[in-house]
């Protein structure tokens, strides 16, 4: 059985350390560059709009198009701390209506209202970009939790710009070992039922 098959449609995959876990965002360079610069979110981000975090690199890649889209071209690898993380996810709705998980549409749309969070899932991406039959979470943050990942959460950004060409690189040179080596380990994360039991749908 390949890994692919052994894979459940809905599972966190995310580098991580006891206290810590990465996700993604890309920019434009105005906003990136200082952010990594002061180890910080700058002024001009604003903490009072909905902004989407991602565990997963190659999910950044196809939504950034390997940091060539406008407005994407620095991509920010964001260590935050596991504790805002599973907050997050514990105070999260579905981005869509799933009639197993609401007791009809119009409480759905009631807890998005309310909830400081949400999560959509999405196919996962190979190293061309193509979806997988299994899928990653994005994590929508809006008003108290887009202000604690800002100013509370996180711990260091990193600008992996570079680390994406490298990888982008290879793959257009049919290298997809290489390219594969490069990528970030992102391993389960230990999120149980207590986490995304809510979410896994």
């Amino acid at each position: 059985m390949d890994v692919v098959s052994e894979e459940p449609k809905y599972r966190i995959r995310a580098a991580h350390t006891a206290s810590t876990v990465t996700v993604y965002q890309a920019y434009a360079p105005r906003i990136g560059l200082p952010a990594v610069r002061e180890g910080r979110f700058p002024a001009e981000w604003k903490r009072d709009r909905m902004t989407w975090i991602k565990p997963s690199f190659l999910w950044m890649m196809y939504r950034c198009g390997w940091a060539t889209k406008q407005d994407q071209e620095t991509v920010l690898a964001v260590e935050i701390t596991r504790e805002g993380f599973e907050w997050a996810l514990r105070h999260a709705c579905l981005s869509h209506y799933d009639a197993e998980r609401h007791a009809d549409r119009t409480q759905w749309q009631q807890q998005l209202r309310q909830a400081p969070a949400r999560v959509q899932w999405d196919p996962e991406r190979d190293l061309q970009l193509r979806p997988l039959p299994y899928r990653s979470l994005q994590l929508g943050l809006a008003g108290e939790a887009a202000r604690r990942y800002a100013d509370e959460w996180t711990v260091s950004l990193t600008d992996v710009t570079p680390l994406a060409r490298r990888v982008h690189a290879a793959v257009r040179e049919g290298a997809l070992d290489t390219a594969r080596a490069l990528l970030p380990a992102e391993p389960p994360y230990p999120a149980g039922p207590e986490l995304i039991g809510h979410l896994a749908g």
